[in-house]
């Protein structure tokens, strides 16, 4: 497994919680890495993508509320949800890709396994 995963839990309406993902130095060195989601019954969708160095591009759902980042000294690339709503419930995933163009089609190379965001009052 090059990525790994974690941080979900169950959290009320309003509330925030922060996502984790680790992998390998080559792919924190090389290559730009994106959070994606699927909700229950639905695709796959982008969530955020961030480049090796830093910048930064948020899908219009989370624009304002989420907030990707990276340490990649650490190799460690973090999703900060705050304000989160029931529609925010799914199974997030960390993946990785050389090319910028494979996350924002969802064909990235590397997937790390999901983690499960839940949304309840």
């Amino acid at each position: 497994v090059q990525l790994q995963a974690s941080g979900g839990g169950v959290v009320a309406p309003g509330e925030s919680l922060r996502l984790t993902c680790r992998g390998s130095e080559n792919i924190f060195s090389t290559m730009g890495m994106a959070w994606y989601r699927q909700a229950p019954g639905k695709q796959r969708e982008l969530v955020a993508v961030i480049t090796v160095n830093s910048i930064t591009n948020y899908e219009r759902p989370v624009t304002g509320r989420f907030t990707i980042s990276r340490d990649n000294a650490n190799t460690a690339m973090y999703l900060q949800m705050n304000m989160l709503t029931p529609e925010d419930t799914g199974v997030y995933y960390c993946a990785a890709d050389p090319q910028l163009i494979r996350l924002f089609r969802l064909s990235p190379d590397v997937w790390g396994q999901g983690t499960q965001v839940t949304v309840s009052s």
